[in-house]
């Protein structure tokens, strides 16, 4: 009796190990595969899609902005300013700075000379010298000014300055 209990434990062994084997060999094979092409095709191909998009549309907007940064950047040290000064105040322009006349009159200040570089007559303009309406003045040593000598002067400037 002893054998047969035995031999029923061993056999019942037997077929569960078969059938744990036939389970996992079934599974995923072309009958019971673990995804379907029709969950690929409507669930999971979508959302990865809608993922990529997503990625893109961010990374697109990053580069978007850092290209419009970049324009005005350019664009703002390549374009001429209106600047409006009462009499008195003083524009200080920094290297690079130009500026041209174009309403009012206005002297040139500087420390020592040359002030201003006169790029229209190619020539200098020294302290306390007018500048000439239409002329284009070029800052070439940081604090050279610009200063208003009547009621209303209004200049173009493109270029680094600041108005005092």
């Amino acid at each position: 009796m002893k054998k047969w209990k035995i031999a029923c434990a061993v056999l019942a062994a037997l077929l569960g190990v078969t059938v744990v084997f036939a389970a996992t060999a079934a599974a995923g094979g072309r009958e019971d595969p673990l995804v379907t092409l029709s969950y690929l095709d409507r669930i999971f191909r979508p959302q990865v899609e809608q993922m990529a998009e997503d990625a893109v549309s961010a990374q697109k907007s990053e580069l978007q902005d850092a290209l419009n940064d970049a324009i005005d950047q350019r664009t703002g040290a390549a374009s001429f300013r209106v600047v409006t000064l009462s009499k008195g105040q003083t524009l200080t322009g920094n290297v690079g700075c130009e500026i041209m006349l174009r309403v009012g009159s206005a002297s040139c200040v500087a420390s020592e000379d040359p002030g201003l570089i006169d790029s229209t007559a190619g020539s200098t303009l020294n302290n306390g010298d007018a500048l000439v309406t239409n002329h284009l003045y070029l800052v070439t040593i940081d604090t050279r000014s610009v200063t208003a000598a009547s009621g209303t002067v209004k200049l173009l400037v493109r270029g680094p300055y600041s108005v005092g």
